[in-house]
């Protein structure tokens, strides 16, 4: 990897690299799907309910940790599969431990919704 030095252009290559990625997730990861409809939904009760900016603060950072996490998630699958394509347990463990880091932010995300918008439900 040539890495001599900052230019804007290096900067732009690596920014559609990420957007790249991005569209991959979207496009191949089922549970990307998942979260983005749970994200969706968060976004509409947030302007019906009329949250405060904090607490859009928190929706848009939760939101945002999910889909990090998943796209991790991923990379870590489709590294590990590129590696060792046929069956090794701690290639399975690795694995595990990443969809583990997945559920624990969406399991985090799922309390700070409830947090935010349960009250304005009652």
């Amino acid at each position: 990897m040539d890495n001599k030095g900052f230019t804007f252009r290096k900067r732009l290559a690596g920014i559609n690299c990420a957007f790249r990625g991005i569209r991959i997730l979207l496009r191949s990861e089922h549970n990307a799907w998942l979260h983005c409809l749970a994200g969706t939904c968060a976004v509409a009760a947030g302007f019906l309910l009329k949250i405060s900016v904090m607490e859009w603060v928190a929706v848009v950072i939760v939101c945002g940790c999910v889909l990090a996490a998943e796209a991790l998630n991923t990379a870590i699958e489709k590294l590990a599969d590129a590696v060792s394509p046929e069956y090794n347990e701690m290639i399975k463990t690795v694995k595990d431990l990443s969809a583990g880091g997945v559920l624990l932010m969406a399991v985090a995300a799922a309390i700070a919704g409830f947090l935010i918008f349960l009250p304005k439900l009652i």
